[in-house]
């Protein structure tokens, strides 16, 4: 079979792919279209032990209620239940997604929002029967063909997300502008050890701190940046600064998050700015 062979093949399987994807979900049968997105209650929080697995999350009870039903579920975030809760206060709203009519098979997540329509693997098969074409485009007329191919779809793509992303940063930079400041204090370094295939071990250290807003909220979170001598810091009073909205906004060093999200613009301009400039060089040597 030559080059154009496997490209039919490439682009017939994944062109399939696609093809059922995109059925399913103007079928309502994606995963994502069959989990229900819960809102969830934090009702009890219990600070981490000094010493245990960063990996465990915070322990916490959650109260949630299942729309289709109206029947209330309480449930703890014990073993593998979705994302990590590294922020929790007494009161705080988090989601609980599972498949419609089981409950019980709940997974925390941050987001608040449904699980969206799973057109995920679907655009990305799309993409890849694109790229195939591409790829044997650039093997038989050059490397400028792979510019211009691959360059355009991200150039575009960046600067469809450019405006979202540069809003976000502002409004980000614009929070950390009017932060509220409260004593804080470090409760627990927790250490998690792991080996490599070569033998070779490392030591993640994650401080967990502990404050209480002026609105009354008792706030335990991993802290894992903006504290000097983390494995050393066991005890150690710190200042807290907060959103007032969302303490799970907080920071130890709001200067070097501002300076963080100032680059964060930066580092968007100057990418969309050299996919557009491949493009455009592909274009000209094609």
């Amino acid at each position: 079979m030559g080059l154009h062979g496997y490209l039919v093949l490439w682009c017939g399987v994944f062109g399939a792919a696609a093809l059922i994807g995109y059925g399913r979900a103007l079928a309502g049968r994606t995963r994502a279209q069959r989990t229900v997105t819960a809102v969830g209650r934090i009702e009890r929080v219990s600070e981490p032990r000094h010493g245990s697995s960063p990996s465990d999350g915070i322990s916490v009870v959650v109260s949630f209620r299942d729309p289709s039903t109206g029947r209330e579920f309480t449930v703890t975030n014990d073993g593998e239940r979705g994302e990590r809760i590294s922020t929790a206060w007494t009161g705080r709203e988090i989601g609980v997604r599972y498949p419609r009519g089981r409950p019980h098979a709940y997974r925390f997540t941050s987001n608040l929002d449904g699980a969206g329509r799973g057109l995920g693997w679907p655009n990305f098969a799309a993409f890849l029967v694109y790229a195939g074409p591409v790829v044997v485009t650039a093997i038989e007329r050059g490397w400028p063909w792979a510019l211009f191919g691959f360059g355009w779809p991200w150039a575009v793509s960046g600067a469809y997300h450019l405006p979202g992303n540069v809003r976000h940063a502002r409004r980000r930079l614009d929070t950390l502008a009017s932060l509220t400041a409260v004593p804080g204090r470090v409760t627990a370094v927790l250490r998690r050890v792991s080996t490599d295939d070569d033998g070779h071990t490392s030591t993640t250290v994650m401080p967990v701190v502990s404050f209480t807003t002026r609105e009354g909220a008792a706030v335990t979170a991993y802290c894992d940046a903006g504290l000097p001598d983390p494995a050393g810091s066991y005890g150690r009073d710190v200042a807290i600064r907060y959103a007032p909205g969302d303490p799970s906004l907080f920071t130890l060093d709001a200067e070097a998050e501002r300076r963080g999200w100032r680059w964060e613009i930066a580092l968007n301009v100057l990418t969309l700015i050299a996919v557009a400039s491949a493009a455009v060089v592909g274009a000209v040597l094609v």
